[in-house]
């Protein structure tokens, strides 16, 4: 009966997560069909805009070409008048002049009739119906004002919608996650030398599978990108995955997107649990910052705190406005100015780093075991291990492990980088900036090991979601238990 109620209960478990993709799906096919009359009733306010503009331009050209055609109507006919009214008024004295040559035919005085004759004809010499032309100065024709638009009538009726770029196909092969950078990689399905340029949006993501339409983050976009390669970078991997897709654009229209990709995105995310730290401690989700007001623990700190309060706590701006909870903390207590990691490292490779305040007085950085004690510092037991940075009276820079101390005659740097190999039994301490190791503990860990913190005077800074850096994974091979930056604290098993 039990076999069968594990099987009923692994069959109510798929069934369950089907539903749960199936609801998904479905809530994205409405989307799908939202989003579908949104963007034909914007394709159909954009097409009618475009007719409105060719309306437009041939209503303008319309009344400029008759205004044309008009101007040189008014021309021509103002010619004409003229012509008319110089030959009306040719007309006019030729037909005086001949009445006066036929009156002179009736003179009988043979003298007068010569003065006559000779008077008519040096006026028929000059009369300006001789001089006039008889032939029209512009003619009545306008074809010189015609148009023909079968070339721009056929250009309209081939007037088709946009050709549309295909949607390039992501190659999956070939697209890297490595140092909190994700190379994308496409290709076009075809040759299409009308594409300018491309547009890549990626979203974070928990869920490997159908996409959720609920709860997902919004896609950021990258614009403009010239080739069919991209490298994201300076990510936080704080999800499992990152959904990546691609699509194509000419210079009017883009075409679809490529069938998103989900990669995977690696790295060790976790928060200061400030519910189990000192109660000296400010915690925030990834910031601690001493207070000498704390509350317990202040009597046995009091000299220090005095000499701490000459030198001000360093103030910070506060993170996202997010109010600290401080309830009743007494995992920590007396001098263990301690926070831990809310999340427990059992298996793998991790990597996260750390930045003091610049005038921070004493912190330590590293791991320990779920059973540090109340009162343990780190490093000064066998459940911890950490790098100590002290800069109170005498300057110290030192690893720690089990109340035994490595001192390092390095500079300190302004970031810590902590690798922690727990398969491999290393944890090492790296310069952030330029991954050179500083220190590295060699155990084999027996027990689930958080991230661990120690602050007086000061604050840290905490990056996560970072992953194993490759110049750190590459050292790591090279080095295959170099001793160089190893002491007499490795090979301590606990």
């Amino acid at each position: 009966m039990e076999e069968q109620r594990e099987t009923l209960q692994r069959i109510i478990s798929t069934l369950a997560n089907k539903n749960d993709e199936i609801h998904n799906f479905i809530d994205m096919l409405n989307q799908t069909i939202q989003n579908v009359q949104i963007n034909s009733s914007n394709a159909i306010s954009e097409l009618v805009d475009e007719f409105d503009g060719l309306y437009s331009i041939l209503d303008e050209m319309k009344g400029s070409m008759s205004s044309t055609i008009q101007q040189e109507q008014a021309r021509k006919i103002h010619v004409l008048r003229n012509q008319l009214s110089q030959c009306s008024s040719a007309l006019e004295s030729s037909e005086e002049l001949l009445e006066l040559a036929a009156q002179s035919l009736d003179i009988k005085d043979p003298v007068k009739f010569s003065e006559a004759a000779r008077q008519i004809k040096d006026r028929v010499t000059m009369a300006s119906a001789f001089r006039i032309s008889l032939k029209p100065e512009v003619s009545d024709s306008m074809t010189h004002l015609m148009v023909d638009f079968t070339q721009e009538r056929h250009a309209l009726q081939s007037v088709k919608f946009l050709p549309v770029p295909k949607a390039p196909v992501i190659d999956l092969a070939a697209c890297l996650v490595i140092d909190n950078c994700i190379t994308v990689s496409w290709r076009m399905p075809e040759e299409d030398s009308r594409v300018d340029h491309f547009v890549l949006e990626y979203r974070k993501t928990n869920f490997d599978g159908f996409a959720r339409v609920k709860d997902e983050q919004s896609w950021e976009l990258i614009d403009y990108i010239k080739a069919t390669e991209y490298t994201l970078s300076g990510l936080k991997f704080d999800t499992k995955y990152v959904n990546v897709r691609v699509r194509a654009c000419n210079k009017a229209v883009a075409g679809e997107y490529s069938d998103p990709v989900t990669l995977e995105t690696k790295a060790f995310v976790f928060n200061l649990d400030n519910t189990s730290s000192h109660l000296n401690l400010k915690v925030e989700d990834s910031y601690v910052e001493w207070e000498p007001t704390g509350g317990k623990g202040q009597e046995k700190v009091k000299g220090k705190e005095n000499k701490c309060r000459s030198g001000a706590s360093p103030k910070r701006a506060s993170v996202g406005g997010k109010a600290i909870v401080k309830g009743s903390r007494d995992r920590f207590a007396g001098e263990s100015y301690t926070v831990l990691g809310n999340s427990a490292i059992e298996s793998g490779q991790h990597y996260w780093e750390v930045r003091a305040q610049k005038d921070c007085k004493s912190y330590s950085v590293g791991v320990a075991y779920k059973t540090l004690g109340k009162y343990d510092q780190l490093g000064k037991t066998n459940t911890s291990w950490c790098i100590h940075v002290n800069n109170w009276l005498q300057n110290t820079f030192a690893a720690k492990h089990n109340n035994k101390t490595k001192t390092l005659d390095i500079p300190v740097p302004d970031r810590l980088g902590v690798h922690c190999n727990f398969d491999g039994g290393q944890l090492t301490f790296y310069n952030a900036a330029s991954k050179v190791p500083l220190y590295t503990f060699r155990i084999k860990f027996t027990q689930p090991l958080l991230p661990a913190f120690m602050i007086w005077c000061g604050g840290l800074a905490v990056s996560t979601g970072l992953q194993v850096p490759s110049a750190v994974r590459t050292l790591q091979k090279s080095e295959n238990g170099l001793s160089g930056s190893t002491g007499s604290l490795n090979n301590i098993a606990q």
